[in-house]
């Protein structure tokens, strides 16, 4: 079994100065890994630092990150899943943002759950296992 930590946990780690690893450390027999997503997410947090000393802390975050977990990309089998769950979504009139989709996509396709604080959104994801870690 594995887990997909969503973005806004990572942000969170970050801002509580939390060592993700440790929480990750706790269950060890699990993988933990991220979304291509979340990368580029993170990423666009870094360029959007107001300072060159909250970009700098916000760099060594995210290569920390990088390093750690794998990183999942967006392959044809995420894009199928994808697509499913979208048209599904869409013909019931819910609304997923599409980066939260394609996280939960990533999961599904893996199997993983997807450990987040946004459970509102991964709810409405059918089948999606969400999983809430503690720091």
């Amino acid at each position: 079994m594995g887990v997909i930590l969503d973005t806004r946990v990572l942000i969170e780690a970050e801002r509580r100065e939390s060592e993700i690893q440790q929480c990750a450390d706790r269950r060890e027999e699990e993988v933990f890994g991220l979304s291509v997503i979340s990368v580029a997410e993170l990423l666009h947090g870094v360029h959007r630092a107001d300072s060159i000393k909250r970009r700098l802390k916000r760099t060594a975050y995210v290569e920390k990150v990088i390093e750690l977990f794998p990183i999942y990309n967006f392959d044809i089998s995420v894009a199928r899943i994808y697509a499913e769950l979208w048209s599904d979504l869409s013909k019931r009139g819910i609304q997923v943002g599409a980066h939260d989709l394609i996280i939960g996509s990533t999961a599904l396709s893996l199997g993983f759950s997807v450990a987040t604080y946004n459970e509102r959104h991964y709810e409405r994801v059918e089948g999606l296992r969400i999983d809430i870690l503690s720091f």
